[in-house]
C-alpha cells in the first residue's frame, strides 16, 4: 500500500483529503505544519506527498527545499496563489505539480496517481545516457555536464531538458511542454514555459558554445545544432 504524506494546516482540507485517499487504499499521515512535516518525512519514508504552501512554523516552499535536499519523492503542491509567477517558485523549489485551491478531490486523486505512475515508470528503466552536440545527460546519476563542466539545474529544468534531449529535432509546443514535463493544465495564457526555456538556455551556455534549445515561431521550442 502506497503511503503519503499530507503537510496541511486546515483540518477540514486535511481531513477531506484524507478521507478520500483511504478510500482509494493509500496509507495516509497528516502534518498540521511544516516542521511536523518534515519529521514526519524522515520518519515515515512516504512515497508521495501533498504539501500546503501557506503553513505556520516552515511554509511549502522551505519544506519542499529541504526535501529536496535529500529525497525525489513526488511532491504535488497545494496553493491558494495561482498566479504563474507563484506557480513557478513552487515548481522551482523542486514540486513535480501544483493543484490550487479550491480543488475537487477526483483532480487531486487523478494528480496523484499521475505521479505515482511516472516514478514507477523512472524506476523501471534501465540507466540511459544522451548526449547531444558537447551536451552529456546521464539520467541514472541525475548529472548534466557541457563540455565537461557541470551544469546544476532545478528539478523541474531537468525535466524540461530530458524531454529534449531524448527527442531531438523535434518541435514542442507550449502544451506538449506542459503536459510531458509538469503533468498539469496552466491557464492558456500562462508563460511558465517561456521562463523555464530561458532559465535553461542561460544555464546551457554558461561555460559558452552554441545555443541548443530554438524557438520556432508560432509552433514552440526544439533542440537542434545552430545553423
Amino acid at each position: 500500500m502506497k503511503k503519503i504524506l499530507i503537510i496541511e494546516d486546515d483540518p477540514q482540507i486535511s481531513a477531506l483529503v484524507q478521507k478520500g485517499l483511504a478510500e482509494e487504499n493509500f496509507n495516509t499521515k497528516v502534518a498540521n505544519n511544516g516542521l511536523k512535516g518534515l519529521d514526519e518525512f524522515h520518519f515515515w519514508n512516504p512515497d508521495l506527498i501533498i504539501l500546503d504552501i501557506m503553513l505556520p512554523g516552515l511554509n511549502g516552499i522551505q519544506v519542499c527545499s529541504k526535501i529536496r535536499e535529500t529525497s525525489q519523492v513526488p511532491i504535488l503542491m497545494l496553493t491558494a496563489l495561482g498566479t504563474p509567477e507563484n506557480v513557478a517558485i513552487g515548481l522551482d523549489s523542486g514540486a513535480d505539480d501544483y493543484l490550487p485551491k479550491p480543488f475537487k478531490f477526483i483532480e487531486l486523486n487523478a494528480r496523484v496517481r499521475s505521479l505515482l505512475r511516472r516514478i514507477e515508470s523512472q524506476v523501471s528503466n534501465t540507466h540511459m545516457l544522451f548526449q547531444f552536440d558537447d551536451l552529456v545527460m546521464d539520467d541514472d546519476r541525475k548529472t548534466v555536464t557541457r563540455n565537461g563542466n557541470p551544469v546544476s539545474l532545478t528539478s523541474t529544468e531537468y525535466r524540461l531538458l530530458l524531454l529534449f534531449i531524448m527527442n531531438p529535432g523535434k518541435v514542442f509546443s507550449r502544451i506538449d511542454i506542459l503536459e510531458d514535463v509538469w503533468g498539469v493544465d496552466f491557464e492558456s495564457g500562462t508563460n511558465v514555459v517561456d521562463v523555464y526555456v530561458n532559465y535553461l538556455r542561460k544555464k546551457l551556455t554558461q561555460f559558452g558554445g552554441s545555443k541548443l534549445i530554438h524557438t520556432v515561431i508560432g509552433m514552440g521550442y526544439v533542440m537542434r545544432e545552430e545553423e
